[in-house]
């Protein structure tokens, strides 16, 4: 499992990377030399996976698409980290008032549906229109305010349980400051889950960039390549038949949003020792008897009956 999602994982990176090298034409290109590409092209020689409703060449929106989804990941993912981890740290090691109110305000959030929050967050921001700033970077800032609760939750309560450790209270006896104590000796200890849960936050911020393409509260094409929006655009086409506008980002999506859960959740298996006990007590054979244990039994049985007789 980690390793194919490794392998897509890094499919998924190099794509988006590479994109102005891969793509035969620009996201929001139209025509060429020859004119005009044409709306609704099956796929051919000149397009190979066909082209749009709108006339926008599918191979070249979904290798685009890849490098507007991992923007958005890593923009969310950062803020959300930053955000999330300073005010669980701070919430957990601090307590009294101010975490009661962290507390109450990150559950009030945690409580809404993904896809809701980010649909008003993305309201509230851009309003639902977008461009290169109010449309990429408006989606990112409203998937990171539903990623903060979750990071919150985890690095307060590791906090926590680590303030009452005794290296924390030997620093304080030192003398040292609460920040120092914090981001020094707490911060690094609680933090060591945060790859298993960034890895399963990236596929979600996947499906919630779709979901707000999807649902018209997303980014315009003319502003970049989002697979959600071409979904949204081809759901008349395949009533007609028209399959090739909706397939390929589709699958952008389920393939994407797998490599990052099999990364994940290998993670998850492989930072579990109850899961790393188990795995190897399932893989090892149960030891045979050989020759050699029955005599160092029966002679621990015979001392233990003749200690018996002497006692």
């Amino acid at each position: 499992m980690l390793v194919a999602g490794l392998i897509i994982v890094a499919i998924f990176v190099l794509t988006s990377i590479f994109a102005p090298l891969l793509a035969p034409f620009g996201y929001s290109q139209l025509s060429d030399a020859h004119g005009n590409f044409g709306a609704q092209k099956p796929p051919s020689g000149a397009h190979l996976l066909g082209t749009t409703v709108g006339g926008y060449d599918v191979l070249s929106r979904v290798i685009w698409g890849s490098q507007t989804a991992l923007f958005v990941i890593v923009v969310a993912i950062v803020l959300s980290i930053f955000a999330g981890v300073l005010l669980g740290v701070v919430s957990g090691y601090l307590g009294g008032w101010l975490d009661r109110i962290l507390v109450v305000v990150c559950d009030a959030i945690y409580a809404f549906p993904t896809l809701l929050l980010a649909i008003v967050m993305s309201i509230v921001i851009s309003g639902g229109r977008s461009n290169l700033v109010g449309g990429v970077f408006a989606a990112a800032i409203s998937i990171t305010v539903v990623f903060i609760p979750q990071y919150f939750r985890v690095i307060r309560a590791e906090t926590v349980r680590i303030k009452a450790e005794a290296f924390v209270e030997s620093a304080k006896v030192l003398g040292a400051s609460s920040g120092r104590i914090m981001f020094r000796h707490i911060l690094r200890n609680a933090t060591r889950t945060l790859p298993l849960i960034f890895t399963l936050n990236a596929s979600e911020a996947i499906l919630t960039l779709a979901g707000l393409g999807f649902l018209g509260f997303g980014i315009e094409p003319t502003s970049a390549a989002e697979w959600g929006y071409d979904l949204n655009k081809s759901i008349s086409d395949v009533t007609s038949g028209i399959w090739w506008t909706s397939v390929f980002p589709g699958l952008a999506i389920v393939l994407a949003v797998l490599g990052m859960t099999l990364v994940g959740e290998s993670l998850n298996d492989l930072a579990d020792p109850r899961l790393r006990t188990r795995r190897r007590a399932v893989g090892s054979p149960p030891p045979a008897p050989t020759s050699d244990t029955a005599p160092e039994a029966s002679t621990d049985v015979v001392g233990d009956l003749a200690l018996e007789v002497r006692e």
